[in-house]
C-alpha cells in the first residue's frame, strides 16, 4: 500500500487502507484519512489535515508555504475533505495569520490540471475548479459551483452557490448564486439554469428565481432594486439566497449585467 521509495515522516497519522506512491513525501504535521490514494510524486507537508477517500495525482503540492510576503512561517492550518479529485500539479496552501489562518476545502471537490487554491481560501463542497483556475488568497467559493478553464478569481472575490463562471474570464467582481457570468472580465449573463434543473429545483421555484432576478438587476442601483423587491419574492428560499449575497459585507463589488 505504501511504495518503499516514499519519504513519510514518522510523526505523520496515516489511516488504515492509505495508498502512498513512489518518491512522494508527507511530512511531520500531515494527517491522512482512511482510503486516501496518494500517486507518485507528490509533496504534503504543513499543519495539513486531509480526509477519506481522496485520490490525490501525479506532482501535486499540497500545504507548502502560502505565497504571501507577509507569510513569515507562523503555523497556520490546511483542511480538506473527503471524496476530492486533486489532479496534476494542482497547488494547495495553507491559510496566514492575517486571514484567519486557515484554508479549507470541502467535500467531493474537483480540481482539474494546475488548478490553485491561495491562503486562507475557502472552498465548499461540489466545487469544479478547471484546468488552470487560480483561486486568489481569501477567495470564497460556495458549493456547486464551476470555474471554467484558465479563469482567474482575485483574491477577497466571493463565487456563490451553484454559480458558473465561463472560460478564460477574469473574475474581479462578486458572482451571485446561482447567477453565470463570462466575458474577459466577468459580466453577469443570467441565471445558471442547466444548474438549478441538474439540482431538481422545480420550475415553479426557478421561474420565480427569474422574475426576482429581472427586478434585483433592472438598474445599476441594486440597493434602491432590493428595496423595492416584493415580499413574494424575498419570501422564495432561492431568492433569499441571492438577496442575502448581495447585502453580506464585502470586500468586492457586485458582478451585474452591467460591470465593465
Amino acid at each position: 500500500m505504501i511504495h518503499k521509495t516514499s519519504i513519510i515522516d514518522p510523526k505523520a497519522k496515516i489511516s488504515d487502507g492509505v495508498k502512498i506512491g513512489p518518491y512522494s513525501v508527507i511530512g511531520p504535521n500531515v494527517e491522512i484519512g482512511k482510503d486516501t490514494e496518494i500517486q507518485s510524486h507528490v509533496n504534503i507537508t504543513g499543519n495539513t489535515k486531509i480526509g477519506k477517500k481522496n485520490k490525490i495525482y501525479p506532482f501535486v503540492s499540497i500545504g507548502n508555504d502560502p505565497q504571501d510576503l507577509k507569510y513569515h512561517g507562523e503555523e497556520t492550518k490546511l483542511q480538506i475533505g473527503d471524496n476530492n479529485k486533486i489532479r496534476e500539479y494542482v497547488t494547495i496552501n495553507p491559510g496566514t495569520k492575517g486571514g484567519g489562518g486557515l484554508t479549507k476545502v470541502g467535500n467531493n471537490c474537483l480540481f482539474m490540471v494546475s488548478a490553485h487554491v491561495a491562503h486562507d481560501c475557502l472552498v465548499g463542497n461540489n466545487v469544479i475548479l478547471a484546468n488552470n483556475v487560480p483561486l486568489g488568497g481569501h477567495a470564497h467559493v460556495d458549493d456547486y459551483a464551476i470555474i471554467g478553464g484558465n479563469s482567474a478569481v482575485q483574491q477577497f472575490t466571493r463565487v456563490g452557490k451553484a454559480a458558473m463562471i465561463g472560460g478564460m474570464c477574469g473574475v474581479v467582481r462578486d458572482v451571485i448564486p446561482y447567477g453565470i457570468a463570462h466575458g474577459n472580465r466577468s459580466i453577469l449573463q443570467g441565471l445558471n439554469l442547466i444548474g438549478l434543473r441538474r439540482k431538481n429545483i422545480p420550475n415553479k421555484e426557478i421561474m420565480i428565481l427569474s422574475e426576482a432576478y429581472k427586478e434585483i438587476f433592472k438598474s445599476e442601483n441594486l440597493t434602491e432594486n432590493l428595496s423595492n423587491l416584493s415580499n413574494e419574492f424575498k419570501d422564495n428560499g432561492l431568492v433569499a439566497e441571492v438577496v442575502g449575497f448581495i447585502e453580506k459585507d464585502k470586500k468586492r463589488p457586485i458582478c451585474t449585467p452591467f460591470s465593465k
